[in-house]
């Protein structure tokens, strides 16, 4: 029996001689699980590591993008442009700006109705805190079978912009095109008429801005120090509408024939 044991065991490690294989890709496929399963570990905690601030990256830029742009001006009145409704005349309306930022801001008046508006200043800047009345024109027309418009709105909208300058800079307005992504819209006005013939709080106000406009107005008009060449004063309000409104026909004029 101890010679047939003997002859078994020495021929089974023959055979498993013969099948090396077996044993190695036992240990191969050992190795590789753990080696897998600590690949797996360190890459999960990889990936969770970085995954959160990934995230968090993206929601905070969505934030960002959802927030309204911060203004730098304060608007008096906030939404609306008031103007007295008298038909054939040319109506004036008034709105405070001021810099409610730390640093200069340039603001700047855009109308969808240049032909028959324009403002006083156009645009300018302001210091931190300094504010200014500015002064907008209309020419009303009168309308058709003397139809009434009080209390409408008109389609005509003005656009007031902002854009972040440095102290010393001079007003330009190409400063708006040049820096575009710095530009924040601030408000888009709509016009409102007011019957001057029924007496109300924001006729009122219009008319306390207006008499503020024209005494800076004045301010600004009188003579400053002769300290160099003299600087010609501001011409009458209907001289300079009226060459503002031949300058832009006469290059609608041009427009046009060269687009023939």
């Amino acid at each position: 029996m101890a010679i047939v044991d003997r002859q078994q065991r020495s021929s089974e490690r023959k055979m498993f001689g013969l099948c090396p294989f077996w044993q190695t890709s036992t240990t191969t496929n050992d190795s590789s699980s753990s080696s897998s399963t600590r690949n797996l570990n360190h890459n999960g905690s990889r990936h969770s590591e970085t995954m959160p601030v990934k995230r968090s990256k993206t929601v905070s830029s969505i934030a960002r993008s959802l927030l309204p742009p911060r203004r730098r001006l304060r608007l008096d009145p906030s939404n609306n442009l008031y103007f007295p409704y008298e038909p054939g005349t040319q109506a004036r309306s008034a709105i405070r700006l001021k810099n409610t930022s730390k640093s200069h801001v340039a603001f700047k008046f855009q109308t969808t109705a240049p032909k028959s508006c324009f403002m006083r200043p156009p645009g300018g800047i302001l210091a931190p805190g300094e504010s200014i009345i500015a002064t907008v024109f209309k020419f009303i027309e009168r309308p058709e079978n003397n139809e009434v418009q009080v209390d409408l709105k008109s389609k005509v909208k003005f656009k007031i912009m902002s854009l972040k300058v440095t102290a010393g800079v001079d007003y330009l307005p190409e400063l708006f095109d040049e820096q575009r992504d710095q530009v924040t819209v601030e408000r888009i006005l709509r016009v409102v008429f007011l019957d001057v013939g029924r007496p109300s709080p924001a006729l009122d106000k219009l008319k306390r801005q207006l008499a503020e406009a024209e005494a800076a107005l004045e301010t600004r008009k009188k003579p400053a120090p002769d300290i160099g060449p003299r600087v010609g004063g501001e011409g009458l309000v209907i001289d300079e509408w009226k060459e503002r409104r031949e300058k832009y026909l006469a290059r609608q004029q041009v427009e046009a024939v060269d687009s023939t």
